[in-house]
């Protein structure tokens, strides 16, 4: 289901009338590869690996590859690795027999076992034990579980969707993540960039809010944003991403006494966070957007050029994950080495 989108918050501030995908919202370049990749990825059966930072929605894409898929009809059963104790897991996940242990009373089905002919979305998978790990592994080579006390495997037919804000490369080559789990997981990967690099998506995931949280009955007052408000958003850095701004819009609407949503109510007046300028590059650009992408360029280069092509070191100065860097080198064809 798709947001409708609202052509006016407020007076002179206008937005996109259009930028829904199966209820994610977003039009920019950014997000319109990930729909792309996500509606050719879902028809199939591969694993697929979910890489972007905390609130960038990384379970609503999960979702859509799930409803796009054969399975859709099935159960869509998301799991928090880092949420489940360690001595738990292997239950939560492959389920106990009768008397597997004290407590166990009554046979327990798994949360794979629950999600057959359906998709599991192992989410902060990046949190999950290394010593229980290799039982995931086993479990993705032949779609076989062992329930705790139990001597029999049972189909477990389930898509595996995973998902993490760490750089499981650097987790691997510091033993902290499997390799032959990271390559079962990554069959294919999928990048969300973060809030901060898809400015254009930021109106429409406010007024896609406000209009969501007016329907909800939270606010009687509020009719939008100020234009001052929309420019605060587009110019903050969103360290809590789209979760972030979701907050900062509901808290806004119920708090909010006039009938426009103004910086303070939202917040952003009392932030030093705010997205630094950016030196221009020393050449002529015909357009602002050339203009931007000729400073992210220059940018990338640089930071690769003083940290000796490293990629982990390059991305960490810029602040980027690095499979943003990857991204960002692949679509502006910088050489790596």
């Amino acid at each position: 289901m798709e947001y409708g989108i609202k052509t006016s918050v407020g007076p002179s501030v206008s937005v996109t009338p259009t930028a829904g995908f199966h209820g994610i919202i977003g039009a920019s370049p950014q997000m319109r590869r990930v729909f792309a990749q996500v509606e050719k990825v879902a028809p199939t059966d591969a694993t697929v690996l979910i890489l972007g930072e905390s609130g960038v929605g990384k379970e609503m894409i999960a979702r859509a590859i799930h409803r796009l898929s054969g399975r859709g009809p099935g159960t869509f059963v998301p799991i928090n690795c880092g949420g489940i104790p360690e001595a738990l897991l292997e239950s939560e996940l492959f389920g106990y027999e009768e008397g597997a242990f004290t407590g166990a009373t009554n046979l327990k089905r798994g949360l794979l076992e629950t999600a057959h002919q359906g998709s599991v979305f192992l989410d902060e998978v990046g949190e999950m034990p290394v010593a229980f790990q290799f039982k995931l592994i086993r479990y993705l080579q032949d779609q076989r579980v062992y329930r705790v006390g139990g001597h029999e495997p049972i189909v477990a037919d389930a898509r595996v969707i995973a998902a993490t804000n760490k750089d499981l490369e650097k987790e691997a080559e510091s033993g902290n993540f499997r390799w032959d789990l990271f390559y079962r997981l990554s069959v294919i990967p999928i990048v969300i960039p973060p809030l901060r690099e898809r400015v254009s998506d930021i109106p429409l995931l406010a007024n896609a809010f406000l209009e969501r949280f007016l329907s909800e009955g939270l606010g009687s007052r509020v009719e939008g944003f100020s234009k001052e408000a929309i420019q605060a958003m587009e110019s903050f850095r969103w360290p809590g991403n789209v979760r972030e701004l979701e907050n900062r819009v509901k808290r806004a609407v119920i708090m909010g006494d006039e009938p426009l949503i103004s910086v303070s109510t939202l917040g952003l007046d009392r932030r030093s966070d705010m997205a630094p300028p950016v030196k221009a590059p020393g050449f002529a650009t015909k357009n602002l957007k050339e203009a931007r992408q000729a400073v992210e360029r220059q940018m990338v280069e640089e930071a690769l050029e003083r940290n000796n092509r490293k990629i982990s070191r390059a991305a960490s100065e810029l602040g980027v994950s690095r499979p943003t860097l990857y991204e960002m080198i692949e679509k502006y064809n910088i050489p790596r080495g």
